[in-house]
């Protein structure tokens, strides 16, 4: 357990608070609309496609975790009937991530969801939400849920208890910073300090 008070983070690492959610009955939809020449469809994903939408959506926010892994730990997790993903396209281009993950039997992780800049904005996070929230309970679960951290888009909390999740855990997670490792570039999500 941690005391209150401030904790130090050492030099080169970074640190988030981390908030787990859940739902264990469908929520109501939104019912909102795609922007026009947008369609939403679901992805047969390969390494290539995932990584460009992967880092399009998450470099922004600091998104790392599956930039760390090799191309083989990524395909094994991408070709898993288990995994499902799905895309907003815009204008010919793939402009949104939705990574649902039903390995856990009763339970389904919304394990990636977010827009590139092309779609924030635009009411199509709502749209790709109604998706998911459908999508999950299609199967035969008892539990939606996901995680978001301080990191993420300050809006992104509040849309998923809008969306239907109830906050249950917290924790404080330290790592390695990504931009200082050459992860991601130096320049990637310029509002978290680096701190050598």
């Amino acid at each position: 357990m941690m005391a209150n008070g401030l904790h130090e983070v050492p030099p080169g690492k970074v640190a988030m608070v981390v908030t787990h959610l859940e739902m264990s009955s469908p929520a109501r939809l939104r019912g909102g609309s795609l922007p026009d020449g947008t369609r939403f469809r679901q992805v047969d994903a390969d390494v290539v496609w995932f990584r460009d939408v992967f880092d399009r959506v998450g470099r922004p926010w600091l998104w790392y975790g599956r930039e760390t892994l090799t191309d083989d730990a990524l395909a094994a997790i991408l070709s898993d009937p288990g995994v499902m993903h799905y895309t907003l396209e815009k204008d010919g281009r793939d402009e949104a991530l939705l990574e649902l993950d039903f390995r856990e039997d009763g339970a389904c992780e919304l394990a990636y969801f977010g827009l590139t800049s092309a779609l924030i904005g635009t009411g199509a996070g709502g749209y790709l939400m109604d998706r998911a929230i459908d999508l999950a309970w299609s199967a035969p679960i008892t539990r939606f849920h996901v995680h978001t951290c301080t990191f993420d888009s300050p809006q992104a909390l509040g849309f998923y208890i809008r969306s239907g999740f109830t906050p249950y855990k917290q924790q404080v997670e330290i790592d390695d910073d990504p931009r200082l490792t050459g992860v991601l570039a130096k320049g990637s999500a310029p509002h978290i300090p680096i701190i050598r």
